[in-house]
C-alpha cells in the first residue's frame, strides 16, 4: 500500500470516528434520557413535566357546539385533544409515574386537558395563562422569567410536578429548546437545586403510552 493510500485510509478512519462521536452527543439536551432510563427516572420523581395543553382549534367554539361547562366560550379541546389527554392520564397511572403538584393556566383548554387526564386537582396561576389574548407573547419577559423560576422548584420527594400552559409561555422561558413543540408535547426538566433546570428530553403526548415498552 502506498504512503498516500495509507494516509488517506487513516484520515478516513479518523473522520468516521469523529462523526460517530458527534452523532452520539445529544445536540439539544444535556444528560438526555429515553426509554427505560427515562421511565425509571420519572418513577423515582424529582422532575418537572412542562407541557403544552392538548390539541385545540385556534378559534373559540360556537355556542351550539361548546361544552356545557364552557360558559365563557373559550377555546376548548378538539376530538384529538380529548383522546390524547385521556390516553396520557391513563399511561401515567399505568406506568406508575407519580405526580405531585399540578400547576395550570386558568384557560379552559388547559384545565380541560388536566380534567380529562384525571390528574389534579390543579392550582391555577395567571402567569401560566394567555392574558386573555390567545397566542400573544409577553414582550416584557416577566411571564417567561416567572415560569423558568417556577419550573426550577424541586418537586416533593418521590413526586414529579406537572405544569400545563401554552406555547408562548414555554417559548419565553426556554427559547433554545422550543422548536417544533407540538400540542400536548412536554419538556422533561430536572431542577438542579440551585435555581436552575436542565432540559432532559421531550415527550409528545401520544408517546406516553409507548413508554410501556420500556417497563
Amino acid at each position: 500500500m502506498s504512503s498516500y493510500t495509507s494516509s488517506a485510509f487513516v484520515d478516513r478512519r479518523q473522520v468516521l470516528l469523529l462523526l460517530s462521536v458527534v452523532i452520539a452527543v445529544p445536540t439539544s439536551f444535556g444528560d438526555s434520557l429515553s426509554g427505560k432510563d427515562l421511565l425509571t427516572a420519572l418513577r423515582t420523581g424529582g422532575y418537572v413535566i412542562l407541557m403544552r395543553h392538548a390539541s385545540s382549534p385556534r378559534d373559540p367554539p360556537d355556542v351550539t357546539v361548546a361544552n356545557a361547562d364552557n360558559k365563557q366560550l373559550e377555546r376548548q379541546l378538539d376530538e384529538a385533544g380529548r383522546v390524547s389527554a385521556r390516553n396520557m392520564g391513563e399511561a401515567l397511572r399505568h406506568l406508575e409515574i407519580p405526580i405531585g403538584e399540578v400547576l395550570s393556566s386558568p384557560t379552559y383548554r388547559a384545565l380541560e386537558t388536566i380534567k380529562l387526564a384525571q390528574i389534579g386537582p390543579p392550582i391555577t396561576y395567571p402567569q401560566l395563562g394567555d392574558s386573555g389574548q390567545s397566542m400573544m407573547a409577553d414582550k416584557t419577559g416577566a411571564r417567561g422569567a416567572w415560569l423558568k423560576a417556577k419550573s426550577a422548584e424541586s418537586p416533593a420527594p418521590g413526586r414529579n410536578t406537572l405544569i400545563v400552559t401554552h406555547f408562548p409561555n414555554i417559548m419565553e422561558a426556554y427559547p433554545q429548546d422550543i422548536a417544533g413543540l407540538a400540542d400536548g408535547e412536554a419538556m422533561i426538566l430536572h431542577p438542579d437545586g440551585r435555581g436552575g433546570t436542565q432540559v432532559i428530553t421531550r415527550v409528545k403526548i401520544e408517546e406516553w403510552s409507548h413508554l410501556e415498552g420500556a417497563r
